[in-house]
């Protein structure tokens, strides 16, 4: 499972840290995951999750919310509105360079803010709660005995799964000014509410709630002997087995451009690094997503081709279709083309026709199978066609590359 981390813009100017997983092949649909309260993009529910469901075909987001993780900001300023924001942001960030998200995921009281944050991505069809509260209120029995302190004081120190978080009054008055139930009776997309009946942290309660005042389309399923915080790993997996299944009803997969669309205009090709590793890139191009990498000698982890062997195979594709085109239109008995590439690097000294004659060239050695029932005559002008591809042509022309920095 590939995975790209970045970081993009959100509420307040901070910057938010992302992990955009990607499936090995094409790209079913996008989902955007809103962890739990205090957690991170890491936990291992979303990080369980997001590799479950990438294997499905379906690309996830994960970020931290602001002041959580490696994001900006303090959480202590943060509310239950600026992690909706968050999310919508995050949203907005995923339309912009890839496709906005079909599905919405929410665990625990992310779940309580997708649910709030729908409304505000019109391309979302699927919408899933995971052991989430009815009403963001609930998550104040986790600091109960301290809420009369923040009140008193304005801000307190608490203690969240064993660790140090300052939780402040504007907290407190932002999350009872929200009320989610005329939100998920007017929330107009596909439901699933996951919970299980011995959650401890979020009663069950909490998903009957949401499932009585949500309209149809909506589903539940019981995640029995699951914890709140899904710690098995057998359980993140079967819980993104069943989203996987169910929202396959309601979002339409992502299609292939059309070959006279694609005709129009060249596709750009955008590589980014995946942070995985120290040389791990995805190359993306129209809805295709490739990985690239350099070998293990090398400092790389070989989990996808090197920038040559890009090079190569993009000279051997062009090669053997302009082969394959000349044969079809001259009604050639072609049956089959084979290239085969390597790049190496000799002495000048050694290559008699080029014009260079110190240090040392690059040189391609490109050999191609012709199958078929062709004459020798055949054989020679596919040979000639070879050398006439557009990227045989583009290689052994002068290049210019034009380098700018992103605005």
């Amino acid at each position: 499972m590939p995975s790209e981390r970045f970081q993009f813009t959100g509420e307040g100017g901070h910057q938010l840290a992302a992990a955009l997983d990607m499936p090995d092949g094409p790209v079913q649909a996008y989902a955007l995951f809103a962890h739990c309260f205090t957690c991170g993009k890491d936990v291992l529910a979303a990080k369980r999750i997001a590799t479950a469901l990438t294997a499905k075909g379906i690309a996830v987001l994960r970020f931290d919310f602001t002041g959580l993780g490696s994001s900006e900001g303090e959480f202590a300023n943060s509310t239950f509105s600026s992690n909706v924001a968050d999310l919508v942001h995050a949203a907005d960030h995923l339309r912009e360079t890839r496709t906005a998200p079909a599905i919405l995921i929410g665990h625990s009281l992310g779940g309580a803010a997708i649910l709030a944050a729908a409304g505000q991505i019109p391309e979302a069809k699927a919408v899933v709660t995971i052991a989430a509260p009815s009403d963001p209120v609930h998550v104040t029995h986790l600091f109960k005995d301290r809420l009369d302190d923040i009140r008193t004081h304005g801000t307190v120190e608490v203690q969240l799964a064993g660790r140090p978080f300052h939780i402040k009054r504007e907290f407190l008055d932002d999350i009872a000014e929200h009320s989610l139930a005329a939100r998920i009776a007017d929330l107009h997309k596909a439901l699933l509410i996951m919970h299980s009946p011995t959650d401890d942290t979020v009663g069950i309660d909490n998903a009957t709630k949401i499932f009585v005042a949500a309209k149809h389309p909506k589903s539940f399923v019981s995640l029995s002997g699951a914890d709140h915080l899904l710690s098995s790993k057998r359980d993140g997996a079967y819980v993104a087995d069943v989203i996987a299944a169910w929202a396959e009803r309601y979002i339409e997969p992502a299609a292939a451009q059309p070959a006279s669309a694609a005709s129009e205009a060249p596709r750009n090709v955008v590589v980014r690094e995946t942070r995985n590793s120290k040389f791990q890139q995805i190359v993306a191009t129209g809805p295709h997503q490739m990985v690239a990498d350099e070998p293990v000698a090398v400092g790389g982890q070989d989990s996808g081709p090197g920038p040559y062997d890009f090079l190569l195979a993009g000279l051997g594709a062009c090669t053997s279709m302009t082969m394959r085109m000349y044969a079809d239109r001259k009604s050639l008995p072609l049956d089959r083309v084979t290239v085969t590439l390597k790049h190496s690097k000799i002495h000048a000294t050694d290559c008699a026709e080029c014009e260079t004659r110190e240090g040392m060239l690059d040189q391609i050695d490109r050999v191609i199978s012709i199958e078929g029932a062709l004459d020798a005559g055949q054989r020679t002008r596919l040979m000639e066609i070879a050398d006439k591809c557009p990227v045989h042509r583009t290689l052994t022309s002068k290049i210019r590359i034009v380098t700018r920095a992103a605005e």
